[in-house]
């Protein structure tokens, strides 16, 4: 478990959130707190609506009701450029990258919003390539052509290339091997520990119960329990629906 010294100010502060697709509510009244400095995990199993709380909290799909807010700021309305531009960054289910752009053109797109320095971007580039040296190894090949644990680490990294506030991962592990996951896991506890906040969304339980300080319990669009990684790992109940662990 991260060991980062906890903040008290929320970064992310839902509460009463719903949202869905046209007339297909499915999200209902979402109450969750990241805090500044954590890592917090969402947990559920397929179609409990973690996904879809991820596309809404990045501005992708409008909130239909509820209060979003982050250091202060009410995001309820606020395009996917305005959430942006907050620090919010979302790295999607499925890595979503350029597959005939290079590597380091993929990192590139990370920050074409921002407004800085070319020896600041160079600084940000090097930072990413510090924390996945596979990415420069290859940094001139093309993205369709890296193993499925490098686009992740692509996927993020172009993410990190946004400077984020908060960083929203969805599906850190999906498809990958154990190795290559336990690699990810140790960059991103590396980030936690230079102050990243982190939102993940994750299907490997113990995984991500483990690696974070908080979490969340998604069922049918609702948050159903919640606490720290530790009890959360520790309850029966959790322990019966998500990891194969009878009662009795």
């Amino acid at each position: 478990m991260a060991d980062t010294k906890l903040a008290d100010t929320p970064i992310l502060e839902l509460q009463g959130v719903r949202a869905g697709y046209g007339e297909v509510q499915v999200l209902w009244g979402i109450d969750l707190v990241v805090r500044n400095g954590e890592i917090t995990a969402l947990i559920g199993s397929n179609g409990a609506g973690k996904t879809t709380l991820m596309r809404a909290l990045s501005g992708l799909i409008p909130i239909q009701s509820g209060s979003y807010r982050s250091d202060g700021r009410d995001l309820s309305k606020a395009t996917a450029a305005e959430i942006l531009s907050h620090g919010i960054v979302h790295v999607p289910e499925g890595r979503r990258l350029f597959g005939a752009m290079s590597i380091e053109d993929n990192l590139l797109m990370g920050a074409y919003s921002r407004q800085v320095s070319s020896s600041e971007l160079k600084r940000d580039l090097d930072r990413v390539y510090a924390t996945f040296p596979k990415l420069f190894e290859r940094r001139n090949q093309a993205s369709a052509t890296l193993s499925g644990g490098e686009q992740q680490m692509c996927a993020i990294g172009r993410g990190l290339m946004s400077a984020p506030k908060l960083l929203m991962i969805d599906e850190l592990s999906l498809g990958l091997s154990p190795l290559l996951v336990e690699q990810l896991v140790a960059a991103l506890r590396a980030l936690n520990a230079e102050g990243m906040s982190i939102l993940l969304v994750e299907q490997d339980v113990i995984t991500a119960l483990d690696l974070c300080h908080s979490a969340f319990v998604m069922d049918m669009g609702r948050i159903v329990r919640s606490g720290s990684g530790q009890d959360l790992l520790a309850d029966p109940i959790i322990g019966e629906a998500y990891l194969g662990v009878l009662k009795g």
